[in-house]
Protein backbone atom coordinates (compact mmCIF):
# COMPACT_ATOMS: atom_id res chain seq x y z
CA UNK A 1 0.00 0.00 0.00
CA UNK A 2 1.37 3.40 -0.99
CA UNK A 3 0.62 6.87 0.33
CA UNK A 4 -1.75 9.50 -1.03
CA UNK A 5 -0.85 12.94 0.24
CA UNK A 6 -2.91 16.09 -0.32
CA UNK A 7 -1.15 19.47 -0.43
CA UNK A 8 -3.54 22.35 0.20
CA UNK A 9 -3.82 25.87 1.53
CA UNK A 10 -4.46 29.47 0.59
CA UNK A 11 -3.80 30.55 -2.97
CA UNK A 12 -0.20 31.68 -3.36
CA UNK A 13 0.93 30.04 -0.12
CA UNK A 14 3.30 27.68 -1.92
CA UNK A 15 1.31 24.49 -2.52
CA UNK A 16 2.92 23.79 -5.89
CA UNK A 17 6.36 24.62 -4.51
CA UNK A 18 5.99 22.09 -1.70
CA UNK A 19 4.51 19.51 -4.08
CA UNK A 20 7.48 19.84 -6.42
CA UNK A 21 10.03 19.69 -3.63
CA UNK A 22 8.41 16.61 -2.09
CA UNK A 23 8.30 14.92 -5.48
CA UNK A 24 12.01 15.51 -6.04
CA UNK A 25 12.91 14.17 -2.61
CA UNK A 26 10.66 11.13 -2.97
CA UNK A 27 12.22 10.17 -6.31
CA UNK A 28 15.70 10.62 -4.81
CA UNK A 29 14.69 8.20 -2.06
CA UNK A 30 13.65 5.56 -4.60
CA UNK A 31 9.88 5.97 -4.47
CA UNK A 32 7.67 5.77 -7.52
CA UNK A 33 5.93 9.15 -7.55
CA UNK A 34 2.74 10.37 -9.19
CA UNK A 35 2.00 14.09 -9.01
CA UNK A 36 -1.67 14.92 -9.58
CA UNK A 37 -2.21 18.51 -10.71
CA UNK A 38 -5.75 19.28 -9.60
CA UNK A 39 -5.40 23.06 -9.46
CA UNK A 40 -7.44 24.25 -12.43
CA UNK A 41 -5.73 27.65 -12.59
CA UNK A 42 -2.00 26.95 -12.06
CA UNK A 43 -0.44 25.87 -15.36
CA UNK A 44 3.29 25.74 -14.59
CA UNK A 45 3.70 22.74 -12.29
CA UNK A 46 5.00 20.49 -15.08
CA UNK A 47 7.99 22.81 -15.64
CA UNK A 48 8.70 22.86 -11.92
CA UNK A 49 8.91 19.06 -12.08
CA UNK A 50 11.33 19.13 -15.02
CA UNK A 51 8.98 18.15 -17.84
CA UNK A 52 9.12 19.93 -21.21
CA UNK A 53 5.37 19.82 -21.76
CA UNK A 54 2.29 19.07 -19.67
CA UNK A 55 0.28 15.87 -20.06
CA UNK A 56 -3.05 15.95 -21.81
CA UNK A 57 -5.75 16.54 -19.23
CA UNK A 58 -7.60 13.53 -17.89
CA UNK A 59 -10.74 15.56 -18.60
CA UNK A 60 -9.99 15.09 -22.31
CA UNK A 61 -9.98 11.34 -21.77
CA UNK A 62 -13.67 11.54 -20.96
CA UNK A 63 -14.56 13.99 -23.73
CA UNK A 64 -14.24 17.29 -21.85
CA UNK A 65 -16.52 18.91 -19.30
CA UNK A 66 -19.66 18.91 -21.47
CA UNK A 67 -19.45 15.18 -22.17
CA UNK A 68 -18.20 14.07 -18.77
CA UNK A 69 -21.41 12.50 -17.51
CA UNK A 70 -21.95 10.33 -20.58
CA UNK A 71 -18.31 9.46 -21.16
CA UNK A 72 -17.80 8.34 -17.57
CA UNK A 73 -20.20 5.47 -18.38
CA UNK A 74 -18.18 4.39 -21.44
CA UNK A 75 -15.15 2.08 -21.27
CA UNK A 76 -11.89 3.84 -20.39
CA UNK A 77 -9.40 3.58 -17.54
CA UNK A 78 -11.69 5.68 -15.37
CA UNK A 79 -14.30 2.93 -15.71
CA UNK A 80 -11.96 0.46 -13.98
CA UNK A 81 -12.51 -0.42 -10.34
CA UNK A 82 -8.81 0.20 -9.67
CA UNK A 83 -6.31 2.35 -11.56
CA UNK A 84 -2.57 1.85 -11.23
CA UNK A 85 -0.02 4.43 -12.33
CA UNK A 86 1.04 2.32 -15.31
CA UNK A 87 -2.60 2.03 -16.47
CA UNK A 88 -2.74 5.74 -17.29
CA UNK A 89 -2.12 6.27 -21.05
CA UNK A 90 1.18 8.00 -21.74
CA UNK A 91 -0.60 10.74 -23.67
CA UNK A 92 -2.21 11.68 -20.38
CA UNK A 93 0.85 10.99 -18.20
CA UNK A 94 4.31 12.46 -18.58
CA UNK A 95 6.99 10.38 -16.92
CA UNK A 96 10.73 10.04 -16.39
CA UNK A 97 13.08 8.54 -13.80
CA UNK A 98 10.36 7.26 -11.50
CA UNK A 99 8.33 10.50 -11.59
CA UNK A 100 4.95 10.73 -13.32
CA UNK A 101 2.48 13.57 -13.59
CA UNK A 102 -1.17 13.82 -14.59
CA UNK A 103 -3.42 16.84 -14.84
CA UNK A 104 -7.13 16.74 -14.10
CA UNK A 105 -7.88 19.77 -16.29
CA UNK A 106 -7.59 23.53 -16.59
CA UNK A 107 -9.85 26.50 -17.19
CA UNK A 108 -8.40 27.96 -20.37
CA UNK A 109 -10.94 30.39 -21.80
CA UNK A 110 -13.70 32.83 -20.86
CA UNK A 111 -17.26 31.53 -20.26
CA UNK A 112 -15.96 27.97 -19.99
CA UNK A 113 -18.12 27.30 -16.95
CA UNK A 114 -17.36 26.19 -13.42
CA UNK A 115 -14.72 23.70 -12.32
CA UNK A 116 -17.26 21.30 -10.76
CA UNK A 117 -16.92 18.59 -13.45
CA UNK A 118 -13.17 18.55 -12.89
CA UNK A 119 -13.83 18.12 -9.18
CA UNK A 120 -16.04 15.09 -9.90
CA UNK A 121 -13.39 13.55 -12.13
CA UNK A 122 -10.64 14.24 -9.60
CA UNK A 123 -12.61 12.63 -6.79
CA UNK A 124 -13.33 9.48 -8.82
CA UNK A 125 -9.77 9.20 -10.12
CA UNK A 126 -8.21 9.50 -6.65
CA UNK A 127 -10.76 7.08 -5.23
CA UNK A 128 -9.78 4.43 -7.77
CA UNK A 129 -6.05 5.14 -7.81
CA UNK A 130 -4.35 2.00 -6.52
CA UNK A 131 -0.79 2.49 -5.28
CA UNK A 132 1.70 -0.29 -4.67
CA UNK A 133 4.13 -0.36 -1.77
CA UNK A 134 6.85 2.19 -2.45
CA UNK A 135 4.59 4.48 -4.49
CA UNK A 136 3.47 7.95 -3.45
CA UNK A 137 0.79 10.21 -4.94
CA UNK A 138 1.15 13.93 -4.26
CA UNK A 139 -1.98 15.93 -5.05
CA UNK A 140 -1.57 19.66 -5.65
CA UNK A 141 -5.07 20.74 -4.64
CA UNK A 142 -6.95 23.83 -5.77
CA UNK A 143 -6.63 26.83 -3.46
CA UNK A 144 -8.98 27.19 -0.51
CA UNK A 145 -11.38 24.65 0.96
CA UNK A 146 -13.85 23.81 -1.81
CA UNK A 147 -12.13 20.50 -2.60
CA UNK A 148 -13.24 19.25 0.82
CA UNK A 149 -16.85 20.02 -0.07
CA UNK A 150 -16.46 18.02 -3.28
CA UNK A 151 -15.14 15.02 -1.38
CA UNK A 152 -11.81 15.03 -3.22
CA UNK A 153 -9.84 14.46 -0.01
CA UNK A 154 -11.89 11.43 1.02
CA UNK A 155 -9.25 8.91 -0.06
CA UNK A 156 -6.17 10.79 1.09
CA UNK A 157 -3.97 9.23 3.76
CA UNK A 158 -2.94 12.62 5.11
CA UNK A 159 -3.20 16.33 4.38
CA UNK A 160 -0.31 18.77 4.29
CA UNK A 161 -1.48 22.32 4.87
CA UNK A 162 0.84 25.07 3.60
CA UNK A 163 0.68 28.20 5.76
CA UNK A 164 2.31 31.54 4.96
CA UNK A 165 2.62 34.50 7.34
CA UNK A 166 -0.77 36.15 6.83
CA UNK A 167 -4.05 36.45 8.71
CA UNK A 168 -5.96 34.95 5.78
CA UNK A 169 -3.68 31.93 5.59
CA UNK A 170 -4.13 31.25 9.30
CA UNK A 171 -7.90 31.64 8.99
CA UNK A 172 -8.03 29.10 6.16
CA UNK A 173 -5.78 26.78 8.16
CA UNK A 174 -8.18 26.81 11.08
CA UNK A 175 -11.13 26.10 8.79
CA UNK A 176 -9.29 23.23 7.11
CA UNK A 177 -8.43 21.80 10.52
CA UNK A 178 -12.12 21.76 11.38
CA UNK A 179 -13.12 20.11 8.12
CA UNK A 180 -10.28 17.57 8.21
CA UNK A 181 -11.46 16.54 11.65
CA UNK A 182 -14.98 16.04 10.30
CA UNK A 183 -13.68 13.55 7.71
CA UNK A 184 -11.16 11.98 10.13
CA UNK A 185 -8.02 12.90 8.21
CA UNK A 186 -4.55 13.44 9.59
CA UNK A 187 -3.49 17.05 9.10
CA UNK A 188 -0.03 18.56 9.39
CA UNK A 189 1.10 22.10 8.65
CA UNK A 190 4.15 23.26 6.73
CA UNK A 191 5.24 26.88 7.12
CA UNK A 192 6.41 28.74 4.02
CA UNK A 193 8.04 32.13 3.33
CA UNK A 194 9.31 32.29 6.91
CA UNK A 195 11.88 35.09 7.21
CA UNK A 196 12.85 34.92 10.89
CA UNK A 197 12.75 32.76 13.98
CA UNK A 198 10.31 35.21 15.55
CA UNK A 199 7.94 34.80 12.61
CA UNK A 200 8.19 31.02 12.90
CA UNK A 201 7.41 31.20 16.62
CA UNK A 202 4.34 33.36 16.04
CA UNK A 203 2.97 30.99 13.39
CA UNK A 204 3.64 27.86 15.45
CA UNK A 205 1.89 29.40 18.46
CA UNK A 206 -1.10 30.57 16.38
CA UNK A 207 -1.56 27.15 14.81
CA UNK A 208 -0.97 25.40 18.12
CA UNK A 209 -3.96 27.18 19.61
CA UNK A 210 -6.08 25.06 17.26
CA UNK A 211 -3.95 21.92 17.80
CA UNK A 212 -2.40 22.05 14.31
CA UNK A 213 1.00 20.37 14.36
CA UNK A 214 3.78 22.04 12.36
CA UNK A 215 6.02 19.37 10.82
CA UNK A 216 8.31 21.51 8.69
CA UNK A 217 9.39 24.97 7.63
CA UNK A 218 10.35 26.13 4.14
CA UNK A 219 12.66 29.13 4.54
CA UNK A 220 12.48 32.35 2.56
CA UNK A 221 14.79 30.75 -0.01
CA UNK A 222 16.10 32.74 -3.04
CA UNK A 223 16.67 29.46 -4.92
CA UNK A 224 12.92 28.80 -4.92
CA UNK A 225 12.05 32.20 -6.35
CA UNK A 226 14.78 32.02 -8.98
CA UNK A 227 13.60 28.60 -10.15
CA UNK A 228 9.99 29.79 -10.22
CA UNK A 229 10.90 32.84 -12.30
CA UNK A 230 12.85 30.73 -14.79
CA UNK A 231 10.29 27.91 -14.87
CA UNK A 232 12.89 25.36 -13.81
CA UNK A 233 13.11 22.63 -11.15
CA UNK A 234 14.65 23.66 -7.84
CA UNK A 235 18.21 22.47 -7.33
CA UNK A 236 19.88 21.53 -4.05
CA UNK A 237 19.03 24.17 -1.45
CA UNK A 238 17.72 24.71 2.08
CA UNK A 239 14.13 24.23 0.96
CA UNK A 240 14.93 20.87 -0.64
CA UNK A 241 16.53 19.68 2.59
CA UNK A 242 13.49 20.83 4.56
CA UNK A 243 11.18 18.99 2.16
CA UNK A 244 13.18 15.80 2.66
CA UNK A 245 12.58 15.95 6.40
CA UNK A 246 8.86 16.59 5.86
CA UNK A 247 8.63 13.59 3.53
CA UNK A 248 10.42 11.39 6.06
CA UNK A 249 7.95 12.42 8.77
CA UNK A 250 4.94 11.68 6.56
CA UNK A 251 6.29 8.25 5.63
CA UNK A 252 6.89 7.33 9.25
CA UNK A 253 3.32 8.30 10.16
CA UNK A 254 1.67 6.54 7.21
CA UNK A 255 2.20 3.37 5.21
CA UNK A 256 4.33 4.00 2.12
Amino acid sequence: MGMKLSVCGKGGSGKSTLTGLLAQQAVACGFGVLVVDSDESNSGLYRFLGFEKPPKALMDLVGGKKKLKGKMQQPNILHNKRISIKDIPLAHRVAKNGLSMVSIGKITRAFEGCACPMGVLNREFLKKLNLEKGEIALVDMEAGIEHFGRGIDADMDAILLVVEPSFESLAIANKIKEIAGDVNKRLWAVLNKVRSDDMKTQLVEALGQNHIEVVGVLPDDPAVFEAGLAGLPIGPCQSAEAAGKILDYCCKKTVC
